[in-house]
């Protein structure tokens, strides 16, 4: 059993008290103890391992040419004690590493030292804002009365076929949606990003090696029962696992993709105010960039995906800000993540909703997936990967439809995306 690590091990052991720190600064539950004790152990068989295995080649040799009966004798019972003795150790040291991937899969990836400290979104630091929350000369409505008031969402029809959380988009609903991601993908070719449109299915192994949970009550995930297969919950999975097993020369990083598909989350306990309508759905469109990379450049691409979220949201002129995600909201894989929360008036009266997150994940994925490059020195190393939301196609929608509604009930086109549509107003029918 090869044993792929989402941080090296080596490193574990050495950085323990720093790695523990880090697992309770995320509030996770994770034994680096324990991994560090299986990691001694695991040595320790390999060592003894590897000297049962010389005696056995030695034994044999022994055996080789003409012996005295009792001598040939004795290397036959020490073959025989050597095999079986091969067996019990493989058998343990089996046993040893399969605990070892488990319990390493709990350890998330170390955190970037200025992300705060926390545990919920409150804890979160803002540290932009751009434009201004939307003042209106009327009561505004939220995504939810005015996508019924407009005929353009059914969330009523969706549960009815589907079930709680799944909708249908109509009329200028659909080419809202076909607009935002064409908008979006104009904007991502011309910065060399190669478009690709992802399967919206993913083997287990993927989604593990990306650092998704596909088991457990916990999990967010859809399984195909029988199938070893998942719905993806974002084209991060898929990107990301696009690469699997390859060792990139260092002239072709780095390497910038996006990605359009389904998203599938089980959103279980997702329920009141904060997760009504579009905003917590288990069915929905977005595109994803993605981007493999040299290490010492993981920190530049990072910001480089950012700027491209605020890009997209101020060309549609809606107001947002920019918070530094805290250590109990990074999820296991990121070492630092961005988000982006846009104003949102039908949100518990006038509140920030996020609409975009990026994070840089250093080598815990690339480690995972065997995601490497040769270096100058002629080694393979493991590559950063960074993901970022470009647009979620559902919460663009409830931003856009509750930012630019008016007094008579209709909603304006923001004019970047007029050409898209082919229409300026949203009217009632």
């Amino acid at each position: 059993m090869i044993v792929r690590t989402m941080l090296d091990l080596r490193f574990i052991k050495d950085n323990l008290d720093a790695v523990k720190k880090n697992i309770g600064d995320r509030f996770m539950k994770a034994d680096a103890d324990l991994v560090a004790a299986l990691f001694d152990k695991r040595n320790e068989l390999l060592k003894r391992l590897e000297d049962e295995r010389r005696s056995r080649n030695e034994n044999a040799a022994a055996m080789k040419g003409k012996l005295e009966a009792a001598v040939r004798d004795g290397l036959i019972a020490e073959g025989k004690r050597l095999k079986d003795a091969i067996a019990a150790l493989e058998a343990e040291a089996e046993d040893v590493l399969s605990r070892l991937d488990a319990e390493l899969r709990r350890i998330p990836n170390m955190a970037h030292p200025d992300a705060p400290i926390g545990k919920e979104d409150k804890d979160n630091t803002e540290v932009k804002r751009v434009g201004t929350p939307t003042e209106f000369d009327f009561e505004p409505k939220d995504h939810v009365q005015l996508g019924q008031d407009l005929d353009i969402i059914d969330f009523d029809a969706g549960t009815k076929v589907s079930g709680t959380k799944f909708y249908y988009l109509k009329n200028e609903g659909v080419f809202l949606e076909l607009g935002l991601v064409r908008y979006v993908l104009d904007i991502l070719a011309k910065k060399g990003f190669t478009p690709f449109i992802t399967p919206d299915v993913a083997k287990t192994e993927i989604l593990e090696g990306i650092g998704f949970n596909p088991r457990g009550a916990e999990s967010n995930v859809y399984t195909v029962e029988g199938d070893g297969t998942c719905l993806v919950g974002t084209a991060e999975i898929t990107l990301g696992g696009y690469y699997s097993d390859t060792i990139f020369s260092k002239d072709k990083l780095p390497l910038r993709m996006a990605g359009l598909s389904h998203c599938f989350r089980r959103e279980a306990g997702a329920s009141g105010q904060f997760s009504k309508g579009l905003y917590r759905v288990h069915q929905f469109t977005k595109l994803e960039m993605f981007a493999y990379c040299l290490p010492e450049d993981s920190g530049a691409i990072h910001e480089e995906l950012r700027l491209i979220e605020e890009e997209i949201f101020s060309g549609l002129g809606i107001p947002f800000r920019v918070v530094d995600t805290c250590t109990g909201d990074l999820g296991a894989p990121a070492y630092r993540k961005w988000d982006l929360e846009a104003w949102m008036p039908g949100r518990n009266g006038g509140e920030w909703g996020e609409v975009t997150s990026t994070s840089n994940c250093t080598d815990y994925q690339a480690r995972r997936l065997n995601i490497k490059y040769k270096d100058d020195d002629g080694k393979n190393k493991y590559v950063h990967m960074l993901n970022g939301t470009a647009i979620a196609i559902s919460r663009g929608i409830i931003a856009l439809l509750e930012n630019y509604q008016q007094a008579d009930g209709t909603v304006k086109i923001p004019p970047a995306l007029v050409p898209y549509v082919g229409f300026e107003t949203i009217k009632r029918k």
